[in-house]
């Protein structure tokens, strides 16, 4: 007799199906760990459905399966099933209804989409009933729960759907909990790392007693400036002094903080003096902002204090630098007063020969003028943006001679070495400035060395730039004072009076802003006082003609590409109007057609109607994640990406970089930084002129379109991610030779980067996955151990 006939055996169905879905909601319920409970509901739903195998695909926010758990196999078995190159296909096909999927035939469905070659790594019955069910949250497909092959055969029924279903629900609401929670994580991290390294101190009061709340770094440096080594926060505020702008000296010991902060008084930017009974004091622009509870007391209070300090400290330096320029000019002036009035009112007097001393005299004056004024307009010209420089290809020889010539004509005195390496190619520079740079950087060393010892001057490759280093054995540096060396008006220690280059800081300012309008990099190396000191900078190399066509690709993040024809086109994007009106014009100035927009979604649009050479986003940006919006872009088209943040820490530049910007500047920048960046990232993407691949790539299933930039296996489109391109691109082009380690990430990542090999390792990785390739047993990437990798040479495809 049909169970179902009889309501006694039904009803006892029911319980204890009801038993064992309580028993499993209990043990789902157990731990908080994601992955333990989804496993839990994995396995409870295979269990209660009788199900041999079960799968949970989870998508990320993108929609694409970016992890799965299994159930009812072994690891190994699991890791085969991932590794099938047709689950993408397969999976797509049963996981994107927004219905439960009853199948009685997973062979035979496979078939039906032409998967007829598929073979499951796991034992199976000829016949294999499945049964499918999505993760949905909010309508939002978020993953899918699989199960396959019924223990004692059979189909699934209608209450193994539902039972499914009701498991589907579950695993969303903890996927849903779970992202909610990472989000606000992420966020609260955000907020932390950005007040943390705010250089205004942040400190928040509880209004009813006084005490700190929270305070970050800056503030808490402000008041380890105060207090005593043993004296707590909650002592300093008793014995604290603040005299306010209006005169008004508050004393804490007089007046609780607590009663002044119940006040709820509004302050802003008021310049306020904090002084402790020791006689430390510290100037500080004040914000305090109350924070109400809803029956409208104060509850807390958000004060913040900005350290003045380093204002007043450079308001000291410009009044020294003034008075510097001051004493500067008024000695050549006196010398050429001095000569004229003689020359004027003793002139019969005087022979020819101290008549010529005069003029020599007014003529070295006006010279030394001349130089202290044009390093002045240099200066204003590198703050402005508008410092001109004018490279070309010039020989390396030749510039190092005529700095060589300059320096031993100005009676300078050392033992001037000089190291070349080999077969240098031409650097692009403008000359003029670059020997401007190098006899600087020699007058440096030769004024802080003994008389007559060595000074070394050499220039070496550096992946495609040229490196030039002046190096010297004299004082030598302080540690902490190589940060602030290339700062306007810095002054190293041991710094001579009079001195304009050392006294002034002009001198390594110029430096620095020559370089950096080069695109270049100028740096500086010291192990301390008397240890002497290595000076440094970067140029590019001039591109040198192809020989018999074997010229390689470019650096870049993709394909070489040829230089763009007219004027560059940039894309600024930035929801700051006067960011964005200063990107614009920095771009105007530099011979850039700006395209600007503060709208993240007009970017899709902008790119395909002005398709633009390169594109400079900000991180941040109202309703989008710049680094999102970036791979969007790179989907479309391959092009340099620059952000330009505020957010300078390491970890946010590498992961910019890592996934596929050409560059990374900091604000605030100068135009010209700007400018030369740009230059840069155009420059690594231009090939030089030389055969492009001759046609497609085909090997092993596996196509490469360089045309369309597509890539299938079999005919299946691979999705891969600018930077995973640009590797298989190298690699296929250089088939079936080994690419080297080093060349791979010249090429992709840029010589900055070389010598990171887990960079190339992870990518590698991720294309195996992606190409369905075993790197124990390869079809398609072979790693050359310690040098490389490659991959098998192109055949013609089979004919359709």
């Amino acid at each position: 007799m049909d169970p179902r006939d009889d309501p006694a055996a039904e009803i006892a169905g029911l319980r204890e199906r009801l038993s064992r879905l309580s028993e499993a909601g209990r043990r789902v319920n157990e731990s908080l760990d994601v992955d333990t409970v989804l496993q839990e509901v994995l396995d409870s739903a295979r269990s209660l459905t009788g199900a041999r195998y079960g799968v949970m695909t989870l998508a990320d926010d993108a929609g694409e399966v970016e992890d799965f758990l299994s159930s009812g196999m072994t690891s190994g078995e699991a890791q085969r099933l991932w590794e099938l190159p047709e689950r993408w296909q397969l999976f797509d096909s049963v996981g994107s209804a927004s219905e439960p999927l009853r199948i009685d035939d997973l062979n035979s469905h496979a078939r039906s989409m032409g998967l007829s070659g598929l073979r499951f790594p796991l034992p199976v019955d000829p016949v294999v009933p499945f049964l499918a069910a999505p993760i949905l949250h909010r309508g939002r497909h978020v993953g899918n729960i699989h199960v396959a092959q019924r223990e004692g055969g059979g189909d699934f029924t209608l209450d193994d759907e539902q039972t499914l279903a009701m498991f589907a629900s579950h695993a969303a609401m903890v996927i849903a909990n779970a992202r909610t929670h990472r989000d606000e994580q992420r966020a609260r991290a955000d907020l932390e790392t950005l007040i943390n390294t705010s250089p205004v101190g942040v400190i928040v009061f509880d209004a009813r007693t006084g005490a700190p709340k929270s305070f970050n770094r800056e503030a808490a440096r402000i008041v380890d400036h105060l207090r005593e080594p043993d004296q707590s926060p909650e002592q300093l505020l008793d014995v604290l002094t603040f005299v306010r702008a209006d005169g008004r000296e508050v004393a804490l010991s007089d007046f609780p903080l607590a009663d002044l902060l119940g006040t709820g008084e509004v302050v802003r930017l008021e310049e306020i003096v904090m002084r402790v009974p020791s006689g430390r004091s510290v100037s500080a622009l004040l914000n305090s902002t109350p924070i109400r509870a809803e029956e409208g007391g104060v509850e807390s209070v958000v004060v913040t204090l900005q350290d003045m300090t380093p204002l007043e400290d450079l308001e000291q330096l410009r009044a020294e630098f003034l008075g510097m320029v001051s004493h500067e000019l008024r000695a050549p002036l006196a010398s050429i007063k001095g000569s004229v009035t003689t020359l004027l009112e003793a002139a019969p007097e005087l022979d020819p020969a101290e008549m010529t001393q005069f003029f020599r005299i007014i003529s070295n004056s006006s010279d030394e003028m001349h130089h202290l004024i044009g390093d002045l307009l240099d200066v204003a010209r590198i703050e402005t943006g508008s410092l001109s420089v004018e490279p070309r290809a010039c020989e390396v020889t030749a510039i190092v001679d005529e700095a060589r010539k300059r320096f031993l004509s100005g009676a300078a005195r050392g033992d001037l070495r000089m190291d070349l390496e080999a077969e240098l190619p031409p650097v692009m520079a403008d000359r003029r400035r670059v020997v401007q740079v190098l006899s600087n950087l020699l007058s440096n060393a030769a004024r802080y060395s003994p008389e007559g010892s060595p000074i070394l001057v050499r220039v070496a490759r550096e992946g495609t730039d040229l490196a030039f280093s002046v190096a010297d054995v004299g004082r030598g540096i302080p540690e902490d004072l190589l940060p602030h060396l290339f700062r306007k008006l810095s002054r190293s220690a041991g710094a001579r009076p009079g001195s304009i280059m050392a006294g002034s800081g002009l001198g390594l300012a110029i430096c620095k802003g020559i370089v950096e309008a080069h695109g270049g990099r100028i740096w500086v190396e010291s192990d301390g006082p008397g240890l002497g000191a290595r000076f440094a900078f970067t140029l590019p190399a001039a591109a040198a003609e192809p020989a018999g066509g074997e010229a390689g690709p470019a650096v870049g993040a993709g394909p070489p590409r040829r230089a763009p024809a007219g004027p560059v086109r940039v894309l600024a994007v930035d929801d700051d109007p006067q960011a964005l009106r200063y990107v614009r014009d920095a771009l105007t100035r530099a011979g850039y057609a700006p395209i600007v927009t503060a709208d993240p979604g007009d970017v899709a649009h902008l790119m395909k109607e002005e398709r633009p050479h390169v594109v400079l986003l900000d991180l941040v940006l109202p309703g989008s994640d710049g680094i999102e919006l970036m791979r969007e872009i790179l989907k479309t088209a391959d092009v340099p990406v620059i952000f330009l943040s505020a957010y300078g820490q390491d970890e946010v530049v590498a992961r910019a970089l890592d996934l596929g910007a050409a560059d990374y500047l900091v604000k605030p920048f100068s135009p010209t930084e700007l400018a030369a960046r740009i230059r840069a990232a155009l420059r690594k993407r231009i090939a030089p002129e030389g055969p492009e691949p001759s046609g497609p790539y085909f090997a092993g299933g596996l196509g490469i379109d360089y045309v369309e930039r597509r890539v299938t296996l079999g005919s299946v489109p691979v999705e891969l991610t600018a930077t995973e391109y640009a590797v298989l691109y190298h690699l296929s082009t250089g088939a079936p030779r080994v690419v080297t380690h080093n060349l791979l990430l010249q090429r992709v990542w840029g010589p900055e980067r070389l010598g990171e090999p887990w960079l190339l390792r992870d990518v590698i990785k991720r294309l195996r996955r992606k190409l369905g390739d075993d790197a124990s047993d390869p079809v398609h990437i072979f790693t050359e151990p310690r040098v490389g990798y490659r991959m098998a040479a192109s055949a013609v495809p089979d004919p359709v």
